[in-house]
């Protein structure tokens, strides 16, 4: 069985009766949908810094793409359109 550990916070009286409506439509108790809703804000955070870190990896191994050619494309881009468009 997984070891549970105690946290605990203040928070205030609006999202506390927030808290109550959702675990009480959930069928669960404040502390389950707080640690719930903490789990999923820890892994999200997770996932940010694991796609952050992938781009850095990226630029380590030399895959990005120089800033003057996106700024190049870019301006090509911008020229066809305005000339489209007139």
């Amino acid at each position: 069985m997984e070891s549970l550990q105690p946290i605990s916070t203040e928070i205030d009286a609006e999202t506390m009766a927030l808290v109550d409506r959702v675990a009480q439509r959930r069928g669960i108790t404040n502390g389950e949908f707080a640690a719930q809703a903490i789990r999923r804000a820890a892994e999200s955070d997770a996932d940010f810094d694991a796609f952050i870190q992938a781009g850095i990896d990226s630029l380590d191994r030399g895959e990005g793409i120089p800033h003057e050619q996106v700024m190049a494309e870019l301006d090509a881009m911008i020229a066809q359109h305005r000339a489209r468009c007139g």
